[in-house]
C-alpha cells in the first residue's frame, strides 16, 4: 500500500512545528510517491518546509513535485524525497520487503547528525499505517535516526559529516542514507571531489539507499543536479 498520495499537514505536527505560531503560512505539503527513475525527480510548486530564519524572514521552501521509488538497473532500491524524516518510513518499507537484514549498519552522510530525541518512541514498526503516522506526525527532519536505532532496525550508526568521518571504513552490510545538503555551500570546506567520490563509492556498495533533497538547507536545482551526477554510472 502506498500511503504517500499527496497531502497537507496544517497542524503543528512533524515538520510543521517549526516556528508554527510565528509563521504566516500554516501548512506544508507532503508529495505523493511514485515508482520511477531519476528523470521523475523534479522541483514542485508547493511549500514542503516552512521556517523563520535567523534574520526573522519566513522561508517557504518548495520541495519535490513527487517522491520517487527507483529500482536501479544494478538491483538497488533507491527512495528519493525532500524532508529527511521520511527516511524512517522507507527504511521500514524496505525492511518489510527483506531488502536488508535487520540490525545492519546505517551510514548517514549529511551536513547534520539528525540524532535529536523525538517526542516519543510510540510506534509499531510491524504496522506500516502506524509507521506512516509516526513519520509524519511525530518525527521531523532532525529526529528520525534515534527511533530507527531504538527499534533495532540498525545496530550501528556511522555518521559522515566531516573530512575525517568521510574516510571512515565501512564493512559488512549497510543501508546508505544521503542528505544532499552535504553539497551545500556550508560544506565547501571539504573539497567537492572528496564528498562526491566517497558517496559514489558508498552507493555502489549499498542495496538500499535513502536520499533527502532537504529544501530548506540546499537549493533544490543544485541538489537534483548533484543527485543525477552521483548515479551517472547507472542512468539509462
Amino acid at each position: 500500500m502506498n500511503h504517500y498520495t499527496g497531502f497537507y499537514i496544517d497542524r503543528p505536527l512533524g515538520n510543521n512545528v517549526f516556528s508554527y505560531e510565528e509563521r504566516e503560512n500554516k501548512s506544508i505539503y507532503v508529495p505523493e510517491l511514485i515508482e520511477g527513475t531519476l528523470c521523475d525527480v523534479k522541483i514542485g510548486e508547493k511549500v514542503v518546509f516552512n521556517e523563520i530564519d535567523d534574520d526573522g524572514n519566513e522561508v517557504k521552501a518548495k520541495g519535490l513535485e513527487r517522491m520517487v521509488e527507483w529500482d536501479t538497473e544494478d538491483g538497488k532500491k533507491v527512495y528519493i524525497f525532500d524532508n529527511h524524516n521520511h527516511a524512517f518510513y522507507f527504511w521500514n518499507d524496505a525492511l518489510h520487503q527483506n531488502l536488508f537484514k535487520r540490525g545492519c549498519t546505517l551510514v548517514h552522510v549529511d551536513q547534520h547528525k539528525d540524532t535529536r530525541v523525538p517526542e516519543n518512541y510510540d510506534v509499531n514498526t510491524d504496522d506500516m499505517d502506524d509507521v506512516f503516522r509516526y513519520t509524519n506526525e511525530v518525527l521531523n527532519v532532525g529526529s528520525f535516526i534515534k527511533p530507527a536505532m531504538e527499534k533495532k532496525i540498525f545496530s550501528e550508526l556511522i555518521i559522515m559529516d566531516s573530512t575525517y568521518s568521510l574516510k571512515e571504513n565501512v564493512s559488512g552490510e549497510y543501508v546508505l542514507d544521503i542528505d544532499l545538503d552535504i553539497f551545500s555551500t556550508d560544506m565547501d570546506y571539504i573539497p567537492f571531489a572528496d564528498r562526491f567520490d566517497r558517496i559514489q563509492e558508498l552507493i555502489k556498495g549499498a542495496s538500499v539507499i535513502t536520499i533527502a533533497t532537504s529544501p530548506y538547507f540546499i537549493e533544490q536545482d543544485k541538489a537534483i543536479k548533484v543527485l543525477k551526477e552521483l548515479f551517472s554510472y547507472d542512468i539509462i
